[in-house]
Protein backbone atom coordinates (compact mmCIF):
# COMPACT_ATOMS: atom_id res chain seq x y z
CA UNK A 1 0.00 0.00 0.00
CA UNK A 2 1.43 3.37 -0.96
CA UNK A 3 1.29 6.46 1.20
CA UNK A 4 -0.88 9.21 -0.20
CA UNK A 5 -1.74 12.66 0.95
CA UNK A 6 -5.13 14.09 0.04
CA UNK A 7 -6.28 17.66 0.56
CA UNK A 8 -9.53 19.48 0.05
CA UNK A 9 -11.31 22.68 0.88
CA UNK A 10 -15.00 23.06 1.66
CA UNK A 11 -16.34 26.61 1.79
CA UNK A 12 -19.98 27.42 2.39
CA UNK A 13 -22.15 30.00 4.09
CA UNK A 14 -25.13 29.65 6.39
CA UNK A 15 -27.39 32.26 4.80
CA UNK A 16 -30.32 32.17 7.21
CA UNK A 17 -31.83 30.44 10.20
CA UNK A 18 -35.34 30.87 11.61
CA UNK A 19 -37.69 28.72 13.68
CA UNK A 20 -38.80 26.64 10.67
CA UNK A 21 -35.70 26.28 8.49
CA UNK A 22 -32.01 26.91 7.91
CA UNK A 23 -30.43 27.71 4.57
CA UNK A 24 -26.94 27.73 3.14
CA UNK A 25 -24.99 28.12 -0.09
CA UNK A 26 -21.85 26.35 -1.30
CA UNK A 27 -19.89 27.10 -4.46
CA UNK A 28 -18.52 24.06 -6.26
CA UNK A 29 -14.75 24.33 -6.42
CA UNK A 30 -11.75 22.10 -7.08
CA UNK A 31 -11.29 21.36 -3.35
CA UNK A 32 -14.49 19.28 -3.17
CA UNK A 33 -14.28 17.37 -6.44
CA UNK A 34 -13.59 13.64 -6.62
CA UNK A 35 -11.25 12.06 -9.23
CA UNK A 36 -14.17 11.96 -11.71
CA UNK A 37 -14.54 15.75 -11.53
CA UNK A 38 -17.86 15.72 -9.66
CA UNK A 39 -18.60 16.70 -6.06
CA UNK A 40 -17.35 14.21 -3.50
CA UNK A 41 -20.34 12.71 -1.68
CA UNK A 42 -18.72 13.48 1.69
CA UNK A 43 -18.62 17.20 0.86
CA UNK A 44 -22.36 17.16 0.10
CA UNK A 45 -23.13 15.30 3.33
CA UNK A 46 -20.95 17.63 5.40
CA UNK A 47 -22.64 20.70 3.88
CA UNK A 48 -26.12 19.29 4.56
CA UNK A 49 -25.22 18.16 8.09
CA UNK A 50 -23.87 21.58 9.09
CA UNK A 51 -26.99 23.33 7.77
CA UNK A 52 -29.19 20.84 9.70
CA UNK A 53 -27.14 21.41 12.85
CA UNK A 54 -27.66 25.16 12.50
CA UNK A 55 -31.43 24.61 12.41
CA UNK A 56 -31.26 22.52 15.60
CA UNK A 57 -29.08 25.18 17.25
CA UNK A 58 -31.69 27.80 16.37
CA UNK A 59 -29.11 30.23 15.05
CA UNK A 60 -26.84 29.98 18.10
CA UNK A 61 -23.17 30.04 17.11
CA UNK A 62 -21.41 26.75 17.93
CA UNK A 63 -18.55 27.25 20.37
CA UNK A 64 -15.99 24.87 21.82
CA UNK A 65 -17.09 25.43 25.42
CA UNK A 66 -20.88 25.38 24.91
CA UNK A 67 -23.05 23.42 27.38
CA UNK A 68 -24.35 21.01 24.79
CA UNK A 69 -24.21 20.42 21.07
CA UNK A 70 -26.92 18.72 18.96
CA UNK A 71 -24.92 15.68 17.95
CA UNK A 72 -26.28 13.84 14.91
CA UNK A 73 -26.77 10.19 15.89
CA UNK A 74 -28.11 9.05 12.52
CA UNK A 75 -27.49 10.32 9.01
CA UNK A 76 -29.39 8.84 6.08
CA UNK A 77 -28.17 10.32 2.81
CA UNK A 78 -29.50 9.70 -0.68
CA UNK A 79 -27.19 10.99 -3.41
CA UNK A 80 -29.52 11.57 -6.35
CA UNK A 81 -27.44 13.56 -8.86
CA UNK A 82 -24.09 15.30 -9.03
CA UNK A 83 -22.50 18.41 -10.52
CA UNK A 84 -19.10 19.67 -11.67
CA UNK A 85 -19.66 23.39 -11.08
CA UNK A 86 -22.11 26.04 -9.94
CA UNK A 87 -23.50 27.14 -6.61
CA UNK A 88 -25.51 24.73 -4.47
CA UNK A 89 -28.17 25.60 -1.92
CA UNK A 90 -29.26 23.61 1.12
CA UNK A 91 -32.51 23.91 3.03
CA UNK A 92 -33.05 22.13 6.35
CA UNK A 93 -36.58 21.74 7.79
CA UNK A 94 -38.00 19.96 10.80
CA UNK A 95 -39.52 16.52 10.43
CA UNK A 96 -39.90 16.21 14.20
CA UNK A 97 -38.85 18.74 16.81
CA UNK A 98 -38.72 17.02 20.17
CA UNK A 99 -37.53 17.93 23.62
CA UNK A 100 -34.69 15.37 23.56
CA UNK A 101 -34.48 14.05 20.00
CA UNK A 102 -35.18 15.96 16.79
CA UNK A 103 -35.20 14.89 13.15
CA UNK A 104 -34.34 17.18 10.25
CA UNK A 105 -34.62 16.77 6.48
CA UNK A 106 -32.05 18.69 4.45
CA UNK A 107 -32.16 18.95 0.69
CA UNK A 108 -29.22 20.15 -1.40
CA UNK A 109 -30.11 21.51 -4.84
CA UNK A 110 -28.26 23.06 -7.76
CA UNK A 111 -28.98 26.53 -9.16
CA UNK A 112 -31.81 25.10 -11.31
CA UNK A 113 -33.53 23.55 -8.28
CA UNK A 114 -32.53 19.97 -9.16
CA UNK A 115 -32.14 17.97 -5.94
CA UNK A 116 -28.68 16.44 -5.58
CA UNK A 117 -28.83 15.14 -1.99
CA UNK A 118 -31.66 14.31 0.40
CA UNK A 119 -30.37 13.93 3.97
CA UNK A 120 -32.39 12.93 7.03
CA UNK A 121 -30.56 13.38 10.33
CA UNK A 122 -31.56 12.71 13.92
CA UNK A 123 -29.99 14.88 16.63
CA UNK A 124 -29.83 14.52 20.40
CA UNK A 125 -30.93 17.94 21.61
CA UNK A 126 -31.25 17.53 25.38
CA UNK A 127 -29.06 19.78 27.49
CA UNK A 128 -27.35 18.24 30.51
CA UNK A 129 -29.12 18.76 33.84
Amino acid sequence: MSNRSLTGQIDFDVTGVNAQEARGEMPVGPGILNPFGTIHAGALVWFADVIATNLVLGGEQPQEDMDSFPVAVTLNAQLLKNRRDGVLSATARWLRKGRRISTVRTQVCDADGVMLLDLTSTHITARPA
